[in-house]
């Protein structure tokens, strides 16, 4: 057996493990809501790195009106012309939520920054700004956690490969993708000099080692379930009522509506 295979977690541990989070994650959300906390949690790192599957199994059976996703295209021109973190701000939780953001205001440190979008002094500027930015965050009693998704050159290759094979996934790659192979060492740069200026004590990044996806995303639930002072909120009493007796309603023939074909009798 290879090392890498030794490594890999098997199905049903993943997925028994996997469970038991999400379970956690429940009930983080009810303490959320019921405390009437603010939790925001910045999912940042390289392309193909891990971070849209880990968001699905962090979201997957959470409330949708407590915990949001925040996946921002580019900015519009008069975005453009707005302070750089006002666009961010709207989308900020308010008590009793939780916003995961798909990529940040970290925009302006990597992409911005390889791609030439921004000017120097614009980058320069966020450097300055950043670190404040966060602290105003926290100090308003957010809890921000900031994730770092790690994945190495040949891992992120070998994603790309299966994402231009693979139908489902095919949307994902775009040349934007492509271009960042050529500009691994640019964006290696741009991530270490992002950290020694953001990596503060009130807002520190969390690296995840993300080659191994199903690693990568019980690593990441486990340490942010463990970095909030959540607790158990118990449920309301609920029962289920009796149904009352027919009252007389019949149901309109069925040739009054439109159904859907059953496209199954024909599997």
């Amino acid at each position: 057996m290879t090392d890498k295979k030794a490594s890999t977690l098997s199905r049903k541990t993943y997925e028994a493990e996997l469970l038991r989070l999400q379970i956690e994650l429940v009930k983080l959300q009810e303490w959320v809501r019921a405390e009437g906390a603010r939790l925001i949690v910045v999912f940042e790192g390289r392309d193909a790195a891990g971070k849209g599957g880990t968001i699905q199994r962090v979201t997957q059976y959470l409330n949708p009106r407590v915990a949001r996703i925040v996946a921002l295209p580019k900015p519009t021109e008069r975005e453009r012309t707005q302070w750089y973190f006002q666009r961010y701000v709207g989308h900020l939780p308010a008590a009793g939520e939780i916003v995961l953001f798909d990529r940040s205001w970290y925009n302006r440190a990597g992409v911005e920054r390889v791609m030439g979008f921004c000017t120097r002094e614009e980058y320069q500027l966020f450097l300055r700004q950043c670190p404040i930015f966060e602290r105003m965050l926290v100090e308003d009693g957010i809890l921000l956690r900031k994730y770092w998704f790690s994945v190495s050159d040949a891992v992120q290759q070998e994603r790309f490969h299966h994402r231009l094979e693979d139908p489902l996934r095919r949307w994902k790659l775009s040349p934007m993708d492509l271009e960042s192979i050529t500009r691994w060492e640019a964006y290696s740069r741009a991530k270490d000099e992002m950290m020694v200026h953001t990596d503060i004590a009130e807002a520190p990044w969390y690296v995840v080692e993300s080659d191994d996806k199903r690693r990568a995303r019980l690593n990441m639930m486990a340490h942010l379930l463990s970095s909030v002072p959540y607790r158990e909120v118990p449920p309301p009493v609920l029962e289920l009522p009796e149904r009352p007796p027919s009252t007389g309603y019949e149901r309109p023939p069925r040739d009054l509506q439109t159904y859907v074909p059953d496209h199954t009798a024909q599997l």
